[in-house]
């Protein structure tokens, strides 16, 4: 047996699905951003390029900070910062929830309402970037090569769970008030900050004597190539959330009715389509990724091009139940391609590194919502048709590359 072959720092299994439970979380709340969020906003008066700048202005600052928080899971304890950030997601959520109700009400108005929900989102920028990263390392420390993109699915499908959970309870919070889903994230949050807190071991103090590794930089030659596609991989992704929620409202012109509202249709419709590409990520990870660990080289390319025919299908055809069956590809391909893509970055280093080099690849996703909500607005002021259409584009591309060159590099610590 090899040195690879043992967890630098191993976990139970109850511990790694006791993280898992975090990213459960941090997906619900994530999701409801776009599922809520970015329709309701525009009953307070927000044009759509307002919306994506306010979600835009906090990922630049969440992105920016990302790397810093993992160094300090490193140099604190991945636990006490995944408990840090939980409640921080929590208590940053509960001023923007309201200010947002604000908003809605009318008290704030205008460039005022702008300023207040913007300022109130920086907050969750500035505190709450650590749960990623400090999850990745933790996870990356507990699983060998062979079984990094499984440990890495799991908590990519724990975020798709609660992407799930989100739409879910969106739909039956919706019919108490707009913005009662948001409550629920937060009180999931919190709850999941006490889980963590008291199920993970306690941070050992690191050995003074032991060298410790450089800190990766976001040029280091051998993690960009992942760090620029995962980029890429969620400015389209971001393109899509942003806009579905718009999407379907225009597309399917839903007016009150007795039993419920227009706003109301337009979150549980969305809600539903999200879910379908959830689910599907969920029957992926755990019927196929985690108990036959494929190859993440050639899964890669697969993902990428079940994601871009799902986009181009959700586009053409108009019957809802088509565009939910869209969907439910779009998720199979997310469940194959995003777990390969973090575990191909992850064993780009060497040993001692991987779990920084995970911490850095979580700053991709922010990063792409930096891009993707204004480009995915913009596109859409256009045509509504435009962000699905691009995005399609984007995983063609992608998978091409992945086909071409990702797969014929060699996987160190398992060939």
């Amino acid at each position: 047996m090899t040195h690879s072959d043992q967890p630098v720092r191993p976990l139970s299994r109850f511990q790694k699905f006791i993280i898992a439970l975090g990213m459960v979380s941090w997906g619900a709340g994530m999701t409801i951003n776009f599922v809520v969020v970015a329709p309701i906003a525009r009953e307070a008066g927000l044009s759509e390029i307002e919306i994506a700048s306010i979600l835009t202005f906090s990922s630049v600052v969440y992105t920016a900070l990302t790397p810093l928080w993992g160094r300090i899971a490193n140099h604190f304890g991945r636990k006490r910062v995944m408990v840090f950030s939980l409640a921080a997601m929590a208590g940053t959520n509960t001023a923007f929830l309201f200010a947002l109700d604000a908003a809605l009400a009318g008290l704030v108005t205008g460039m005022w309402a702008f300023s207040l929900l913007a300022f109130t989102r920086l907050w969750f920028g500035l505190l709450s970037p650590g749960l990623q990263p400090a999850a990745m390392a933790a996870m990356t420390d507990a699983t060998t090569p062979a079984t990094r993109a499984a440990g890495l699915g799991l908590l990519g499908a724990s975020t798709s769970f609660g992407s799930i959970l989100g739409p879910a309870g969106a739909a039956v919070l919706a019919k108490i008030s707009a913005l009662a889903p948001l409550w629920g994230t937060i009180a999931f949050n919190l709850a999941a900050a006490i889980v963590i807190g008291f199920a993970l071991p306690r941070t050992q103090p690191r050995d003074r004597a032991q060298a410790r590794p450089p800190s990766l930089s976001l040029f280091d030659p051998r993690v960009r190539p992942h760090l620029v596609f995962l980029f890429v991989y969620f400015v389209a992704v971001a393109m899509i959330q942003q806009t579905v929620g718009w999407f379907i409202s225009d597309r399917y012109a839903f007016v009150d009715t007795a039993t419920s509202t227009a706003k109301q249709a337009v979150v549980l419709h969305t809600g539903i389509v999200m879910a379908c590409a959830s689910f599907a990520i969920l029957v992926v990870q755990f019927g196929y990724v985690s108990p036959r660990r494929p190859d993440p080289r050639r899964i890669l390319p697969v993902g990428l091009g079940l994601l871009a025919v799902g986009y181009l299908v959700a586009d053409l055809f108009e019957p809802f139940w088509i565009m939910c069956a869209s969907f439910l590809v779009v998720g199979a391909g997310a469940a194959l391609a995003v777990p390969s893509a973090n575990a191909l970055g992850s064993l780009s280093v060497e040993r001692d590194e991987q779990a920084g080099a995970a911490a850095l690849l979580a700053s991709a996703p922010p990063a792409g919502f930096i891009v993707g909500p204004v480009l995915g607005s913009a596109l859409y002021m256009a045509d509504h048709r435009l962000p699905f259409l691009a995005t399609t584009t984007v995983f063609s591309v992608l998978s091409v590359y992945a086909l071409r060159v990702t797969a014929k590099r060699p996987l160190p610590g398992t060939d």
